[in-house]
């Protein structure tokens, strides 16, 4: 008889012995009776060395240690070590018995929003693809209105008794769409996993989490919705799509879902070789602000003296006066303070923040509510903020770090709410670059399909 309280923890995750709060001769047990399964979570490849868990052969990302658990020289991989360390004598367990019995639910769906035009096509692609456990792309501008299309797909999922994950890059992004899902989805279990969250162990009908966590999992989502596909660090480390790969049943629905898919992506969407759905207009059917461009001269070699570019300044003090909130992104980290420090002669209140910021989050809430008028930021603010009237301008928009992805969610902070549709949009640069020509086609193309289509005001 085998244990319903492990087969309930471990179903569809596939763990290191640290992981799971159960006894060796449970584990063993369970062994022999054939329910649980182990294998190396480093395995001998060739010449070389292949991780189970993250799928990692490069080796230059695994190293050798003096390891007590067997008493040898052993070889782990470095590439995943924060999810805990895997190494050669060191087994993932998974679960191979009947699933558990995790009862009934009538899915209580409470949600009073209409959906536009663009966003019930882009719901019934959702729909379709869940139902036919397909892949499918929603390119949908920033500010489309993206998680309400998602909604409809979710309770049809759920109402099946399957399992649903919604991944995400970052933490703050889980954050937010945790009280949103569980408003809409009233009585359903939500899991929301990133570093250091309490519902680490939580088996849940519905988990929203970082695409980190789903390297703990295995065969065991029917729908995975992949939020900001194009984002890094799911854009560039291939562990990461290998753990999406991995943490779905062998018949199971991918949803992407992005405002700038990469260049082969979008390709193969306007060529229809690739299931998409293009939603070229946010919600409230305004077009997108269109960015405009503005010679700023050697701005590096001004801040170093303590300024800044003459038209930058005369463009924060119109909008400030005015009262709007503004963004002003940096290239870098160290950019931050000095710029920040030079507009507080404006304004003391006015701050920067970065992604090793510690009071990262209490600045943005402050940004929020208008305590700060301005917020000088790197490009850890492109995605997922949305501020009322907010102004956005660019400093240094010719470096590499302004791709035409990054710019065209940069603009995308603008213009998001109905009551303020337009916003200001303007990258000051010391030459200008193709990322940024590609960044203002990109939007004007979307606007004219918006156009084409009847759907703006």
């Amino acid at each position: 008889m085998y244990s319903a309280e492990l087969c309930a923890f471990l179903e569809g995750r596939r763990l290191l012995p640290g992981e799971l709060p159960f006894s060796e001769e449970l584990l063993r047990q369970h062994q022999r009776e054939g329910v649980l399964a182990a294998e190396s979570s480093v395995k001998r490849v060739n010449q070389g060395y292949h991780c189970t868990r993250c799928g990692n052969g490069d080796p230059l990302f695994f190293a050798r240690f003096s390891c007590s658990r067997c008493q040898t020289i052993c070889t782990y991989c470095r590439r995943c070590i924060m999810m805990g360390r895997t190494s050669e004598c060191t087994p993932l367990f998974y679960w191979k018995g009947p699933s558990a019995d995790r009862g009934g639910m009538q899915v209580r769906f409470v949600w009073k929003g209409v959906l536009s035009d663009g966003q019930r096509i882009a719901s019934e692609a959702v729909l379709h693809a869940i139902e036919h456990k397909e892949e499918c792309l929603i390119w949908a501008v920033c500010g489309a209105g993206k998680t309400e299309m998602l909604f409809a797909g979710i309770y049809a999922s759920l109402a099946r008794g399957e399992r649903v994950c919604i991944a995400t890059p970052r933490t703050d992004v889980v954050l937010e769409l945790e009280p949103r899902l569980r408003q809409v989805f009233t009585n359903i279990p939500i899991a929301a996993l990133y570093g250091g969250s309490s519902d680490r162990h939580t088996q849940a009908p519905l988990t929203i989490a970082t695409t980190h966590q789903l390297l703990r999992y295995f065969h065991a989502f029917d729908t995975i919705i992949i939020d900001e596909v194009d984002a890094f660090p799911y854009s560039a480390d291939a562990s990461l799509q290998y753990a999406v790969e991995n943490a779905k049943k062998a018949a199971a629905a991918i949803i992407y879902v992005t405002a700038t898919p990469n260049r082969r992506w979008k390709k193969e969407a306007r060529a229809g070789t690739r299931k998409a759905v293009i939603i070229p207009v946010r919600y409230h059917r305004h077009p997108l602000p269109i960015p405009s461009f503005s010679w700023c001269g050697n701005w590096k070699g001004k801040l170093k003296r303590h300024v800044l570019p003459k038209n930058i300044m005369h463009w924060i003090e119109k909008h400030a006066a005015a009262g709007r909130p503004i963004l002003l992104f940096v290239p870098h980290i160290r950019q931050v303070e000095p710029v920040a420090a030079i507009l507080k002669q404006l304004d003391n209140r006015i701050e920067g923040v970065h992604a090793e910021d510690p009071l990262r989050k209490e600045k943005i809430r402050l940004f929020r509510t208008g305590d700060i008028p301005l917020l000088v930021t790197t490009t850890i603010l492109e995605r997922g903020v949305t501020i009322t009237d907010v102004q956005v301008a660019v400093l240094g928009a010719e470096e590499n770090v302004f791709t035409e992805s990054a710019l065209v969610q940069i603009a995308g902070r603008a213009g998001r709410n109905a009551a303020y549709p337009k916003g200001d949009v303007i990258y000051f640069h010391y030459g200008k670059t193709e990322e940024m020509a590609a960044a203002r086609r990109h939007i004007e193309t979307m606007n004219k399909e918006a156009k084409r289509k009847g759907w703006l005001v």
